[in-house]
């Protein structure tokens, strides 16, 4: 499935329901589809508050590709790079001195703990974020069949 969207919070809700829809089509099952839906949005949301971050209008192409035992989220924008074309650690950030937790931060933090893979380049001016999200086995018992599902 391809998806090409703008970089407004409403684009990527928009692109979050039809993402998801694919992945009912395609036989997977709820647990498996919140992990995808929850990844893709934080990656989503990032290009939107960061790479496209004071610049207006952007676009975000998004495709979902299946592969073996995992799911392939492949994004491309042409915002602002990544600080030093380096992906963030995805570090949780220390408790506030009152103990409370601090505002952001865990976006990569999730994307890093809940992917297989995840790499970063920047091509021509254009940034290009792949994320591998594997299957479980009872997932992929749901999943099986063939590349043709996501539509």
């Amino acid at each position: 499935m391809t998806l090409e969207i703008g970089s407004s919070p409403m684009d990527v809700r928009r692109a979050l329901v039809r993402a998801t829809e694919a992945l009912v089509r395609g036989g997977y099952g709820p647990q498996f589809r919140g992990i995808v839906e929850l990844v893709l949005a934080e990656a989503l949301n990032n290009i939107v508050e960061h790479a496209y971050a004071g610049q207006g209008a952007g676009r975000i192409q998004v495709r979902l590709l299946e592969l073996p035992g995992a799911i392939c989220l492949q994004l491309r924008d042409r915002g602002a790079p990544m600080p030093g074309l380096v992906l963030p650690e995805g570090r949780l950030k220390p408790l506030g001195h009152d103990g409370d937790l601090p505002e952001g931060g865990f976006g990569w933090y999730l994307i890093r703990r809940l992917a297989s893979e995840v790499s970063y380049r920047r091509d021509a001016g254009e940034n290009i974020l792949e994320i591998a999200v594997a299957r479980e086995p009872e997932c992929a018992a749901e999943g099986s069949g063939g590349s043709d599902r996501l539509r």
